[in-house]
């Protein structure tokens, strides 16, 4: 029989989050069932339950920064048992036989990946619901190992933040002597700095704001590069290997691409909109620069991350909050008044749900 799970949700895009029941699927034979202990909260989240791409399907469930604990396996699952600690990141499914699938990135899939919320779920029609509740399906493919050692409520952003930083720097190339610029200073953009510093690269902030300063440095910045500053700009014109561009808003490229030296690569992980002020194309011919976007990461890169920040020490800085405090966050979040991940105790909800 199918579960029934507890949950907060979006009714409507102008109304705030609240209770809601649902049933989870019955295992299928490679399925993997979860208690949600930690679920962070992305900006899509507040994008889904407003609505904001006008491609929500109400009621949704946001949340695709999930750990927890195995409760349950199918008959052909292998990797996991019940006891272990896991967790789950955007995606779900995939179609599993075209050539990103095979090469393990399953968000290329040729076909179109199942989001963890929002997506039809290609076997049954129904609708994903993510991890504001208190239990999770899914199969085995898109599950992945918490490593010994690893701070459980931080280690939930990694799936989302986390992978959408390390995989650009890993395809790429990025290696001890590199100079890499990282521009924004939010939930990617300080991953992004602690991520690149331990793959050995002289990292420096971008930022418009002089108050970031001594906090790019205690992320672990070398240096800080205030962008709306000219003559900043120029001291390091065509010094840079590598940009990541956390700005997830239309924003002029052009300064940035020309503070890259020949060879260099511009990397977008945040912009889905069209790129306005347009590039100019100089700017790219005669450095024979590259600029290019990076999506999340694929399954086996998600495992990958996990385990190099567990090797090395790095955690996503996070404030915890309880499940009745989403629309606080949510709030917050947009006036960009965190740092620099809210994760929900799940066990919140539960305590609720008791009462």
């Amino acid at each position: 029989m199918p579960t029934q799970v507890q949950s907060y949700a979006a009714y409507a895009a102008d109304t705030p989050l609240s209770h809601y029941r649902f049933e989870r699927r019955d295992l299928r034979a490679d399925d993997v069932a979860i208690d949600i202990l930690y679920c962070g909260v992305c900006h899509t989240d507040l994008h889904f339950a407003r609505d904001d791409w006008g491609m929500t399907s109400f009621p949704i469930v946001p949340g695709h920064e999930i750990v927890g604990r195995v409760t349950g396996v199918g008959s052909e699952v292998t990797g996991y048992q019940v006891g272990e600690l896991v967790g789950v990141g955007c995606m779900v499914d995939s179609c599993r036989q075209c050539s990103a699938c095979s090469d393990g990135l399953e968000q290329y899939c040729e076909n179109g990946f199942t989001m963890t919320y929002g997506s039809v779920d290609p076997h049954d029609g129904t609708m994903t619901q993510g991890g504001y509740s208190d239990a999770i399906v899914v199969s085995e493919r898109f599950v992945v190992r918490m490593p010994e050692g690893i701070d459980l409520p931080s280690a939930a952003p990694i799936m989302c933040a986390g992978i959408t930083t390390y995989s650009p720097l890993k395809h790429y190339g990025v290696k001890p002597g590199h100079k890499v610029g990282v521009i924004g200073m939010g939930g990617l953009g300080h991953m992004g700095v602690k991520l690149a510093k331990a793959l050995g690269a002289e990292v420096t902030i971008f930022t418009r704001s002089e108050s970031k300063v001594a906090e790019a440095k205690r992320q672990g910045a070398d240096h800080v590069v205030i962008s709306s500053d000219e003559s900043q700009m120029a001291e390091v014109a065509e010094t840079f290997d590598f940009m990541l561009d956390t700005v997830p808003v239309q924003h002029d490229l052009n300064p940035y691409l020309n503070v890259l030296r020949y060879d260099g690569t511009h990397i977008l992980v945040g912009l889905l909109e069209p790129i306005d002020p347009a590039v100019n194309g100089g700017s790219l011919i005669f450095k024979r620069r590259v600029l290019a976007g990076s999506l999340i990461g694929g399954m086996p890169e998600t495992q990958e991350v996990l385990d190099f920040c567990a090797e090395n020490g790095i955690t996503c800085d996070v404030e915890m909050i309880n499940i009745d405090q989403i629309n606080e966050a949510f709030e917050r979040m947009q006036k960009g008044d965190v740092k620099y991940r809210f994760v929900i105790d799940m066990a919140s909800l539960k305590t609720q749900s008791a009462a």
